[in-house]
């Protein structure tokens, strides 16, 4: 069972206990997040909108990171013209804690099967 995720206008395949780096995020260490499914999969795929309302996928912020410096050099031959910059991009650990499908019963069906019960004994 896997799910697409879109997260900081990027997707990823996540499954169940994936680490997973994504661009910083607000939220505090230890927060939960509820990513955005674009796709879910286990025995059939779900692609519908209004069947991925129904599909939830959970993280917990485990950390905030930099990620690795990136050099970036200009020059510009015979004319004496350097320039040197660098960069390290801020990176936010998300674990993925479930996804899953909900289901959710009629509140008819369940006052129904509720009544029986009480009925039968």
């Amino acid at each position: 069972m896997y799910a697409i995720v879109k997260v900081g206008g990027k997707q990823y395949r996540v499954e169940k206990g994936d680490s997973l780096l994504v661009d910083r995020m607000p939220d505090d260490e230890g927060a939960k997040v509820a990513l955005q499914p674009l796709l879910y999969r286990s025995d059939d795929a779900v692609f519908d909108g209004s069947d991925l309302e129904k599909v939830k996928v959970e993280a917990v912020v485990t950390a905030h990171e930099r990620g690795k410096k990136v050099r970036v050099f200009k020059f510009k031959p015979k004319r004496g013209y350097k320039k040197a910059q660098g960069h390290r991009s801020e990176l936010t650990r998300l674990e993925i804690k479930d996804i899953k499908m909900l289901t959710r019963k009629s509140t008819a069906a369940k006052a129904g099967a509720d009544k029986e019960d009480t009925d039968g004994s």
